[in-house]
């Protein structure tokens, strides 16, 4: 509940979380050592990543508020947005009375939206933060109840190096924000300024990733590395053989070549056996380990000097114009 600008609840006896993480189990346990209920909300595209008990709603209608009414306080319940896709509605926000917040995984209000971990890589922004705040009508603005700030470490260099490392920092800031909300603690509301703040879309691998291979040396290497794993890498086409767009991965900067002239950028230099070198704009090259096709194989031993990556212009327009919308359903291509 809300009053006089603090965030606090007299008791706390269930907790709701509506969306997906992949640690609900850890989150379940520590809940269920203060002896506090969980139950899952997801919906139908990200309800097959969950393997616990869960119910599905897609739409947050009479029908959500129904089921809330006859299985929950709402004064001692805390309703948790958690990777969720929903954008929830005045109505329902106003129903849930103040208990209904959202786990944020970078700094708001610099950060704003969802497009995860892939932004910090390629801004080459290495500040982490686990941070809670009241959810309003629209995306990651409400006031900050509670945040931490940290560091990535050096070593974490694609999306799945800075999952893991948020993931482990998150269940320890989770455990502790739910035992002051617990303990009944008031927390003080932080308006977050809109003049300072920004929006990062959402990105898709298969849309966003074509790679430009105007850029320089280190936009391609933080490019390349935003779509690595866990996700399924950045495209590009190649000037020989029938392989449609092909997925870089395992991608080094290398100076040990000397500088290029813009037009050599994407050639293959040289093969190395387990690695190939190429040209890119500027001081450096790029050394790739994976270029893997559409069934997933590494073809680098197939790859020869002087062969080129490219990709169409259509390709690249297609990747800066198309935005990119999720909802409960999963993907909604909107231009």
């Amino acid at each position: 509940m809300i009053k006089n600008n603090k965030f606090f609840l007299k008791e706390l006896t269930d907790i709701v979380f509506i969306g997906y993480s992949p640690i609900f189990e850890k989150m379940k346990n520590f809940n269920s050592s203060l002896k506090i209920n969980s139950k899952i909300i997801s919906s139908s595209d990200q309800s097959k990543y969950i393997k616990h008990e869960h119910i599905i709603f897609d739409e947050f209608d009479n029908r959500f508020i129904d089921f809330v009414n006859k299985n929950f306080r709402i004064d001692k319940t805390l309703f948790i947005s958690i990777g969720s896709r929903s954008i929830f509605k005045k109505r329902i926000i106003k129903f849930l009375n103040g208990n209904l917040i959202n786990f944020h995984g970078t700094r708001l209000p610099l950060d704003q939206g969802g497009g995860g971990f892939s932004w910090n890589i390629l801004r080459e922004d290495r500040i982490s933060n686990q941070l809670v705040h009241l959810v309003d009508e629209n995306i990651d603005t409400g006031p900050i109840i509670y945040n931490r700030l940290s560091l990535f470490p050096k070593d974490c260099k694609i999306p799945i190096d800075f999952e893991s490392f948020y993931l482990k920092g998150f269940i320890v800031f989770y455990k502790e924000f739910i035992r002051m909300v617990f303990d009944c603690k008031k927390f003080s509301l932080i308006d977050q300024p809109s003049f300072i703040g920004r929006y990062n879309p959402r990105l898709n691998t298969d849309i966003n990733g074509y790679i430009n291979w105007d850029m320089d040396s280190y936009d391609l290497y933080n490019f390349i590395n935003a779509f690595d794993d866990p996700y399924l890498g950045a495209k590009s086409k190649i000037n020989r053989g029938d392989f449609g767009s092909l997925r870089l991965k395992k991608v080094h900067l290398h100076g040990g070549d000397s500088s290029n002239h813009p037009f050599i950028s994407g050639i293959v230099i040289r093969n190395d056996l387990d690695w190939i070198v190429v040209a890119t704009k500027g001081k450096h090259m790029l050394l790739v380990e994976e270029v893997l096709d559409k069934d997933n194989k590494n073809i680098i031993d197939y790859i020869k000097p002087g062969d080129r990556f490219y990709n169409n212009y259509d390709d690249l327009l297609k990747a800066r114009s198309q935005r990119i919308i999720y909802n409960s359903k999963g993907l909604k291509n909107e231009n």
